[in-house]
């Protein structure tokens, strides 16, 4: 892999300029090089291909050129070393861990994770005798108390899916270094514009690049960024597990990251001051938000953060039918799955993740019958905000 550093430091032309290295043409907007495989001028230079580590040609499962360019700008955008692209958020995620952990490991992780990857941890490592200990990830204590002699990677994600809960990256970063553990954070919520964890002192950032980095509910893709040993290592999990990103795909995630800083700060702005009109109304009895003074881990927010997301989540008064109906009232809000596009989405996590958690990892992480999950799109935030008092009226 080529170095993707360049020597820009705003993100947002970072955004715009990081793969310029890795252009294979002269086209402002680059082509999609949709094809399944690549020739060679003969045998020994296919095997060479063949052989080379994620080349950009050989067969589109090992490397595409468009996927060099997504991926040069993803490492630019987070920091990292290098990067790779998945077929989705959970292939990044189950590439990133079982090509690091083997049978006898242990893995720390926190209640609060987005359900697959409770899912994951919970029910499909242990196959491969791998235990993992779950703790509270508001104090970074639980997280020293639960370290074994073969505790191998700790998990984390910040901020939390649904509930906001934050994870001192910081102290996990230097708790992982002092005792030789892999760290690993979601950094979905957040994007690499509100937070960069490798700066924090993390090893491993993992995205759902549906979401935000996508940001136009039109692809499913996932993402890496690492050191460049660790995402040789991903990259060779990943071609066998076949979590090939389309070239198509690649090209959508490429022109997401190009307005992803435009994006996020207008979503960020309308977040908050929706979440301060909710926190003021008295049908919602609760607003999980980081950006607000109320939240109890603000302080730490202003810290590692410099954004706070687009992401609310709320308590509604009177439980699962209230939030329901609530949810069905909605004019310009819509009702879906997903997150982090141009459109305004909600759901109803206790319905939605039912059938991925039990009642009482639902509890642990947070998840009430009466909680809703709104994803802040593009809209203005006086429409949003008008369409949110009259369901709350319904």
């Amino acid at each position: 892999m080529k170095d993707n550093k360049v020597e820009w430091t705003g993100l947002n032309t970072k955004a715009t300029h990081a793969d310029s290295a890795v252009q294979r043409t002269r086209a402002v907007s680059p082509p999609i090089w949709q094809t399944t495989t690549f020739t060679a001028d003969s045998p020994e230079q296919l095997a060479e291909m063949a052989t080379s580590t994620s080349p950009a040609e050989f067969y589109t499962r090992w490397g595409n050129p468009t996927h060099k360019q997504a991926e040069a700008v993803l490492a630019a955008l987070e920091g990292g070393e290098a990067a790779l692209v998945t077929s989705s958020g959970m292939g990044a995620i189950f590439a990133a861990l079982m090509s690091f952990l083997q049978s006898g490991d242990h893995v720390i992780a926190q209640y609060s994770h987005y359900a697959g990857a409770t899912s994951l941890l919970h029910d499909v490592l242990p196959r491969w005798q791998i235990e993992c200990t779950f703790v509270d990830q508001t104090d970074t204590e639980n997280f020293a108390r639960a370290v074994r002699s073969n505790t191998k990677l700790i998990y984390v994600e910040s901020p939390s899916n649904p509930v906001l809960q934050l994870t001192d990256l910081g102290a996990v970063a230097e708790l992982g270094k002092r005792h030789r553990i892999t760290t690993v954070v979601d950094n979905t919520f957040a994007t690499p514009i509100n937070q960069q964890p490798i700066n924090l002192g993390i090893d491993v950032i993992i995205h759902s690049a549906t979401k935000y980095l996508g940001g136009h509910f039109d692809i499913s893709a996932g993402a890496i960024i690492a050191s460049e040993e660790f995402i040789q290592r991903a990259w060779k999990f990943a071609i066998i597990a076949g979590a090939t990103l389309s070239p198509f795909d690649s090209w959508l995630l490429l022109r997401g990251l190009r307005t992803l800083g435009l994006r996020v700060e207008r979503q960020n702005q309308t977040a908050l001051a929706i979440a301060r009109f909710l926190e003021s109304h008295p049908r919602v009895e609760r607003v999980n938000y980081p950006g607000l003074e109320s939240h109890p881990q603000h302080e730490l927010a202003c810290r590692q953060m410099r954004g706070y997301s687009g992401i609310i989540s709320i308590e509604v008064r009177g439980g699962y039918d209230a939030s329901a109906r609530f949810i069905a009232s909605l004019k310009l809000a819509k009702h879906a799955a997903s997150f982090g596009g141009f459109e305004t989405i909600v759901i109803h996590p206790a319905a939605m993740f039912g059938h991925q958690l039990t009642s009482d990892q639902r509890r642990q992480i947070g998840i009430s019958d009466g909680l809703v999950r709104i994803s802040v799109g593009l809209e203005e935030h006086s429409d949003l905000i008008s369409d949110l008092a009259q369901a709350l009226e319904q």
